[in-house]
């Protein structure tokens, strides 16, 4: 379809005359707008519009479809998977996937600019977002660079160098913004490399800090490793979504799994601070606390889950709490002023811990040795994939429910390096039986309040609303909604397409829409009254 002249110029002239995000945007954000990949610093992925709603979510009905081309002219062809979950910020809506952005019309979905990268190589697994200060963009590519974008028409302004492509780095992560910090991750799964997280200036791309996941060598904390060689080989990458608390002036995020990933002979001890949940000061990149959701991790089981922040109550005492669904099958919560346990508690039927380390509070996971990989074969749960992954969970305020896609899975995990120095994988694992649902689980005890099974595992994120809805995506080419209280299924709608992360939401001349990126597309969808 051509649009006519006179439009495109009207929508270059809004761009254009479009109010910077600025930190105190970012700080409180506009209800009806979303911006940043899980809404806010809190990252509940929880909007408080509720124009949709479990009375009226029924009559949702297709609004629009985008279909973002890669490439221009001659050479355009389909997207890469949109794994981001978008941005919407005055009416625009802000897409990307490895080494694309788009800028579409929020209420159209008409493409407003679009912004190729050359790339010179790394992984293109995906892209998990973009962030937005001022007026200018910022997105990461497979091939170590974070580039910065004006906003009105894509035209790049500046790009840095985040990793070292030929060391196998590659770049995957959503940017994250604090005040004048652009805070990036770093992926490399298999990496005899550690990984880190990294400060740049908005305006012109300088360094400001880098923090290395491992202890500084000689450390009480260094001794978690058999060598310093090991600790400084060891992996730990920093690709998840992150949160922040303003009042503490605290970053949170996740680290990856250590190296090598399956044999794990080689690194006895728990390998800090590989598989933990990390809180740091934004502005020095200086350590806060740590929290090890898998000691001596040898089955994968990262831990960049998203950190979600809840302001909440435990034992009738008001806390500032740190909930995490981790990939290893247990469920954690966590005073965030000091990284103490408060619950720890399985949310699948893990069979790989003791129990949990009560010394000094830890409340840590204790590995099972006989449920380390062997030659032979060790049947575990979770599997390879893990009881959760990276895609976003999602928490309510008003029903206080805690909500993650699991999947209760078994697997036969298999050494098949036997050197004494085994390097990348290791050894890997054989899938068996599995059951997936939604689980909605009470944040004060970490048990579940209701459970909604799903037909095979979903792997997409979750959205809830302050219309008591929870939406998922069900099978893997639907997006459905659930009742947010009990777990009733509502209404579903078939993409076509694989649904490839959360869905999002917002409000644009008084009608609320709800976004889904499904495959290389986004779908929208509104009320039957307002279409």
């Amino acid at each position: 379809m051509k649009w006519p002249a006179l439009l495109i110029a009207a929508s270059a002239l809004t761009l254009a005359a479009q109010a910077p995000v600025t930190s105190a945007i970012l700080l409180h954000p506009p209800v009806d707008a979303w911006v940043m990949p899980n809404r806010d610093y809190s990252a509940q992925n929880y909007s408080p519009l509720q124009q949709i709603n479990a009375a009226n979510v029924t009559a949702l009905q297709p609004a629009w479809e985008y279909h973002p081309n890669a490439g221009t002219g001659p050479d355009a062809r389909p997207a890469p998977a949109v794994k981001a979950v978008p941005l919407m910020i005055n009416g625009v809506l802000y897409i990307a996937a490895p080494n694309y952005v788009w800028a579409a019309d929020a209420r159209t979905g008409r493409e407003l600019w679009q912004y190729d990268w050359k790339s010179n190589g790394g992984d293109y697994i995906g892209n998990r977002g973009v962030a937005v200060l001022g007026q200018t963009l910022y997105f990461e590519t497979p091939d170590c660079n974070l580039v910065a974008l004006n906003t009105a028409n894509g035209a790049e302004r500046w790009r840095r160098s985040i990793c070292d492509l030929s060391a196998m780095y590659y770049a995957s992560a959503a940017p994250f913004i604090i005040r004048n910090h652009i805070i990036v991750g770093i992926s490399g799964d298999a990496v005899d490399n550690p990984g880190y997280v990294a400060a740049y200036d908005p305006a012109t791309g300088a360094l400001q800090w880098r923090w290395y996941a491992h202890p500084a060598p000689g450390t009480p904390e260094a001794k978690s490793w058999p060598t310093t060689e090991a600790l400084l080989h060891g992996g730990g990458m920093t690709w998840g979504y992150k949160s922040y608390d303003p009042e503490l002036n605290l970053l949170y995020f996740g680290t990856g799994n250590p190296q090598p990933v399956i044999a794990g002979n080689d690194r006895p001890g728990a390998n800090l601070y590989t598989a933990c949940i990390i809180a740091l000061d934004p502005d020095t990149g200086k350590l806060a606390w740590y929290f090890q959701v898998s000691p001596h991790d040898t089955h994968d089981w990262d831990g960049i889950q998203t950190p979600v922040l809840i302001d909440g109550t435990i034992d009738g005492k008001p806390r500032k709490l740190l909930a995490n669904a981790a990939r290893n099958g247990w469920f954690f919560v966590l005073d965030r002023t000091n990284g103490k346990a408060l619950v720890s508690r399985p949310f699948v039927d893990e069979n790989w811990a003791l129990g949990v380390d009560d010394v000094d509070a830890k409340g840590q996971p204790i590995p099972n040795p006989e449920k380390e990989p062997q030659v032979a074969g060790e049947l575990s749960n979770p599997n390879q994939g893990g009881a959760a992954n990276w895609f976003p969970p999602a928490f309510n305020p008003r029903t206080g429910l805690f909500y993650v896609d699991a999947e209760n899975a078994w697997s036969i995990y298999y050494i098949y390096d036997q050197n004494k120095k085994p390097e990348g994988w290791g050894g890997n694992d054989r899938g068996g039986y599995s059951q997936a649902s939604l689980e909605a689980i009470d944040y004060r005890t970490g048990k579940p309040r209701w459970v909604h099974p799903w037909a095979r595992a979903v792997r997409s994120g979750l959205l809830t609303t302050a219309g008591n809805l929870v939406f998922s995506t069900g099978v893997s080419s639907d997006v459905e909604a659930l009742d947010a209280s009990t777990g009733a299924a509502l209404w579903h709608a078939r993409l076509g397409h694989a649904v490839s992360n959360a869905p999002m939401t917002y409000e644009l001349d008084g009608k609320q829409y709800l976004v889904v990126a499904g495959g290389n597309a986004l779908y929208a969808f509104t009320l039957a009254s307002q279409n």
